[in-house]
Parts: C-alpha cells; sequence; structure tokens
C-alpha cells in the first residue's frame, strides 16, 4: 500500500476508468494516476521497463500493484507540458527523435528477449476481427476485403515478421514533455507502450507534425525501412478501423483510415505486400 501524507487531493481528470488526481502535501506538488481495471495497469510495468533501459520518464515516486506517484510537471523547473504550437517546432521534433531513436535501439534487444505476451497492436488483425469491421462500416461490397480475404495467411505472415522493438503508439503533444532550454524532449502517458515494428512509431510522429517538424524528425531519426511502410499501409488502416469501431459512436480519428477503404488506397496497399 502506498503510504500518502497530503494536504489537498484535487481530481484532475477521470477516463475510460484511469483516473489521475493532485497531491499537495508539505508544500510539494505530486501526481497520482490509478488504474480501475487490471488491463491498463501494464502500464505500471511499461515504466519499469524503460526505467531498466534508461529510456527517459517522468519521474516515478512510488507505485503499487493500481496505482502511480509521480513528479507534477506543471511545478517542475526543468520542463514543461507539451502544447500544440511544439508540432510545428523544428527543434522539439529534432528532440523527440532522439527520444524515439532511444526508445527503439533498446526496445530490440528487450522484445528479442521479453517480448513474449506484450501488447501488441497487430494482434488485433485476425480474419474473424476483419468480418466485424466489414460489417461495423458496411463496406461489405469494397473489393478491398475480396483480396484480403484471400491473401490473408500471407498478408498476416508478414506482418509478423517485422522485426520488433518498444513501440510507444500514442504520439501527440498531449502526451509529450519538453525541457524548458529546449534541450530534450520525452513522451509520458505508456498504457499503448508494447511491442511493434519502428515504422508504425514514426509514421504515427510525422502524421501530427508539420511538414519543416517532420522533415527535423526523420533527418534527427535517421532511415527507415521502405517494407515495414508497405506492412503499415495495410495493419495501421486495419488497426485503427477494428478499435474505432469498437467505439459507440465511431471516432474522427478512424475517418481517415475508413476513406482509405473507399477510395482504393487499401485495396492498392494490399496488393503492394502482397506482391512484395
Amino acid at each position: 500500500m502506498m503510504q500518502i501524507v497530503y494536504d489537498t487531493f484535487t481530481p484532475m481528470r477521470s477516463k475510460d476508468s484511469v483516473h489521475v488526481y493532485r497531491v499537495l502535501g508539505c508544500g510539494v506538488s505530486f501526481v497520482l494516476k490509478y488504474f480501475e481495471n487490471e488491463s491498463d495497469r501494464r502500464e505500471i510495468e511499461n515504466y519499469r521497463i524503460l526505467s531498466s533501459l534508461s529510456v527517459p520518464t517522468i519521474k516515478l515516486i512510488a507505485h503499487t500493484d493500481s496505482a502511480l506517484l509521480m513528479e507534477d510537471i506543471e511545478q517542475s523547473a526543468m520542463y514543461r507540458l507539451g502544447v500544440k504550437a511544439d508540432l510545428n517546432d523544428e527543434a522539439i521534433a529534432a528532440q523527440i527523435a532522439k527520444w524515439y531513436k532511444q526508445l527503439h535501439d533498446e526496445g530490440r534487444d528487450f522484445i528479442a528477449s521479453h517480448g513474449v505476451g506484450l501488447y501488441d497492436e497487430t494482434d488485433v488483425i485476425t480474419e474473424k476481427n476483419v468480418e466485424y469491421i466489414i460489417t461495423k462500416t458496411n463496406t461489405a461490397g469494397n473489393p478491398a476485403w475480396d483480396v484480403l480475404r484471400a491473401g490473408f495467411p500471407m498478408i498476416k505472415k508478414r506482418i509478423a515478421q517485422a522485426e520488433r522493438t518498444l513501440t510507444y503508439n500514442d504520439f501527440y503533444f498531449t502526451n509529450l514533455i519538453v525541457a524548458k532550454d529546449l534541450s530534450s524532449a520525452l513522451m509520458f502517458d505508456y498504457n499503448l507502450l508494447g511491442k511493434g515494428y519502428m515504422y508504425a512509431d514514426i509514421r504515427n510522429v510525422c502524421s501530427s507534425l508539420s511538414e519543416r517538424a517532420k522533415a527535423a524528425f526523420l533527418c534527427e531519426y535517421g532511415g527507415f525501412s521502405g517494407e515495414e511502410a508497405l506492412i503499415d499501409d495495410v495493419a495501421s488502416v486495419l488497426t485503427t478501423l477494428f478499435f474505432g469501431c469498437k467505439r459507440a459512436e465511431f471516432p474522427a480519428w478512424a475517418l481517415e483510415a475508413l476513406e482509405r477503404v473507399h477510395n482504393g488506397d487499401l485495396l492498392k496497399a494490399l496488393n503492394n505486400l502482397l506482391y512484395l
């Protein structure tokens, strides 16, 4: 049990059974994150993994099997929370690339030794889930699905064969921390951290950056696998549609993936991957 002596305990936000509080005691402010659901508690283990690999994270003060006590970045002398304008900043984009590069480089050996059972977004790509997507999106007549059904074993094999490392999977400025002197940047909120292929993270970051910031990110990060990009052209659409279809209301962030079904992009991507 975590023993906390505090003066004030203020709710900050609650979403999907994850609750965040600001705790003030003896003039020091901390952030407490409590996970109701067992599945969300993987974030606690993810902090331990990142710490063991020396990948920068928010300073962790204490934890139980269902909660994390962390430093309060809003009170930090060194860091600040990310803002939307950071997505246009080339210097910050380069620092973000350094964090991702370290995550991927350190994560490769870790996944090779300890990756069994770790969260992988592409695990949701199954024949059953494809049929679920087709039904929920009312796209049964689209020719992409006939190609996917016929080539599913090969598609799944090629997705599985992409080299795995640790991937963050959830980039946006709301999960970003930036050094006030712009000397570093890092991501926080590791609920979706898991194993995956590097290009999935690269695409995830670059889709939110301005063109100049994207160029700075790619320059600092270095090269990536063209084969992984072809895999991602299929896998990212299918995973996005699956998670979007699981929502009570189809979300705006999944509309682009649905449009790729309608405009023929998914069909083209499937053929590219099948004939790789």
